[in-house]
């Protein structure tokens, strides 16, 4: 995998437990794909500690912004009473977009563990990589390459399409 400008994306190694935590965001993007939304999931992980899980919510929200990263830094921040999640790791299924990795930087998470790239909106290797460019903050990534993630989200397009098609046909 390399960038849009075709240098390799700095990804850091694997930590054993990041998988078990991806394991768990797994589980959220599968409770998205039963309220049909893009089975996209993400935990943010401080200190050993599940601060918050989320899904994607934005078929059922109608909000744009409702990103399953996006929902479950707001959870957390919540929870712990600051904005600044600093120390903390993101975990999510799908490589982050733009919008989300705008989020990461400004939340000043430290860590970001994904299980599958984007090459649509990716933003952290495969189109772009906005956490290359110099800000007041610098996250580490890791691509876990965990063919669970990039299956499910196969799996629901491929879902999708087979529902859409006789409907196509019938028009």
């Amino acid at each position: 995998m390399t960038t849009s400008n075709g240098s390799p994306p700095n990804i850091a190694a694997l930590d054993p437990l990041d998988i078990a935590y991806l394991k768990k965001a797994v589980l959220q993007a599968k409770k998205a794909w039963k309220y049909n939304e893009v089975p996209v999931g993400s935990l943010v992980v401080r200190d050993g500690i599940i601060l918050s899980a989320a899904f994607n919510r934005k078929e059922s929200t109608c909000d744009p912004t409702a990103h399953a990263e996006l929902l479950a830094i707001r959870k957390a921040a919540k929870k712990i009473q600051d904005w600044r999640l600093d120390g903390a790791t993101l975990y999510s299924t799908l490589e982050p977009c733009p919008l989300c990795a705008g989020a990461i930087l400004q939340s000043r998470i430290a860590r970001v563990v994904f299980g599958a790239w984007d090459h649509r909106w990716g933003a952290a290797g495969s189109v772009l990589n906005v956490f290359e460019h110099s800000f007041n903050h610098s996250v580490e990534l890791v691509y876990a390459d965990m063919p669970e993630c990039a299956t499910v989200l196969k799996a629901f397009f491929r879902e999708r399409r087979k529902i859409s098609k006789p409907f196509l046909d019938s028009v």
